[in-house]
């Protein structure tokens, strides 16, 4: 049975379990892969720097997911002796999968640090987060690391683990875990969505915490004294009205903010799917602010029908375009629409009314032909976006761009299919949809697109 949603959900509802954390002399350290996207919910809800703790898994050579033991940076190794005299491994064969493991660890450790120095963690509590603990050997090496890095204090936080192995660990000094289901069977089996992790969301997420970081630059008391206001980022859930229902979304707006993004998808939970997040924090990155929605209630989701209804789901799209236009902190900014699928129909659709105000749009592997006739009606500058292996698509996208009126391209991003799920594909994507929107949001005072 699911008890998250993804690992984002799982990351939120940790850092509120973490609050009495919040203001102590902390840094959170994700496991790679996938621990880290739950590390980075849990560093901004407390306000804390994220780094990772590089560790690999020694599978057993003929079933990987059972780990007979784990290995991390400095050389730190711990073994599961009950596993490893069940499954009769001889010496030799334990050797020849930490060489391997070993040197995918190297690998990763450079990878994930580059350009990045360890933070310091002497003195500091050290709160070591992964998104689920099964046998326990990752997290074990990971608690050693840590202290012999120097850590005053290891703090072990998960959302979920079987009960029997929390009670077993000896390494960290407090661990906090959501859940602790009866029946445990694996950590994916308790997550609606357990995509996995790539590399470049790893590197995506550790950038963005450290630009946090450094933005974060102390308030100036005496600036408040003089009636200045101390500079504040928003980030958090939001709920838009759109005739007779609530939208829901997550809205991030950085300080300074060069413009404003909507996602648009015409199914699923967007504002929790890890692509949209994934391109968000790219966004982001580069000092734009995203409104990451769902067009559909979770009731109407489940209507096919209404994923292809372009007309609501562009109403809807213009509701939240109109709302952030009367919110004080966004009502200045220029707004960019980010379709994907059948949002791209819609992002167009919404593009293409007279009153519209917004100022670029970017489908990535959407539907451009479902805004049918609108599309000669957009004025705001077009970038499609299409997987060179998503070959349906990227013909429709080719008849759209066809009967568009306004500035316009068509990217072509090699080797990817339509979800762009091969390495270095939505990264891609993502820098495309980027520079795109730098150009026509950061110029548009100057050049202005709607009429």
């Amino acid at each position: 049975m699911s008890i998250f949603e993804d690992r984002v959900d799982a990351g939120r509802q940790l850092g509120r379990q973490l609050r009495k954390l919040r203001g102590q002399d902390i840094v959170v350290l994700g496991l790679p892969r996938g621990g880290v996207p739950v590390a980075s919910e849990v560093a901004v809800a407390l306000d804390a720097p994220l780094d990772v703790i590089v560790v690999r898994k020694l599978g057993l050579p003929y079933q990987p997911e059972l780990a007979m033991g784990a290995i991390g940076e400095g050389g730190t190794r711990v073994l599961e002796q009950r596993v490893l005299a069940q499954s009769q491994i001889s010496e030799k064969e334990l050797e020849a999968v930490e060489a391997r493991e070993r040197a995918v660890l190297e690998n990763r450790v450079v990878q994930f640090r580059k350009g990045r120095s360890r933070r310091d963690l002497t003195g500091r509590i050290a709160v070591i987060v992964d998104d689920g603990i099964a046998t326990g050997s990752t997290a074990r090496v990971a608690c050693r690391i840590a202290r012999r890095l120097g850590a005053a204090r290891v703090v072990l936080a998960v959302p979920v683990a079987p009960a029997d192995t929390l009670g077993a660990l000896t390494e960290p000094d407090e661990v906090v875990c959501l859940a602790t289901p009866r029946h445990f069977s694996a950590v994916g089996y308790h997550y609606r969505d357990f995509s996995p992790t790539e590399d470049e969301e790893v590197v995506q997420l550790l950038d963005a915490a450290a630009r946090r970081v450094q933005d974060s630059a102390p308030w100036d008391r005496d600036d408040a004294a003089d009636g200045g206001f101390a500079p504040a980022e928003f980030d958090g859930e939001v709920e838009i009205p759109s005739r007779g229902v609530r939208l829901q979304g997550q809205l991030h707006l950085p300080v300074p903010m060069r413009g404003v993004v909507l996602f648009a998808h015409g199914s699923g939970s967007s504002r929790h799917s890890p692509r949209n997040r994934f391109v968000a924090g790219v966004l982001q990155q580069a000092g734009l602010g995203t409104l990451l929605l769902d067009l559909l209630t979770p009731g109407e989701e489940h209507n096919r029908a209404n994923v292809f209804d372009i007309e609501l789901l562009a109403r809807r799209l213009s509701s939240a375009t109109d709302w952030l236009g009367t919110r004080e902190d966004t009502a200045s900014c220029r707004a960019g629409y980010l379709g994907a699928s059948t949002g791209a129909g819609a992002a167009l659709w919404a593009a293409s009314e007279p009153v519209s105000r917004v100022s670029a749009v970017v489908s990535r592997g959407g539907r451009p032909d479902l805004a049918g006739p609108r599309l000669s009606a957009v004025r705001a500058p077009t970038l499609l976006i299409v997987g060179s292996l998503d070959y349906e698509v990227l013909e429709l996208n080719r008849k759209a761009k066809s009967l568009m009126r306004c500035p316009n391209q068509l990217a072509v991003v090699q080797g990817a299919t339509h979800l762009f799920e091969e390495t270095g594909t939505l990264a891609a994507a993502a820098i495309l949809a980027r520079d795109w929107f730098m150009e026509y949001l950061d110029s548009a005072a100057e050049t202005p697109t709607q009429t």
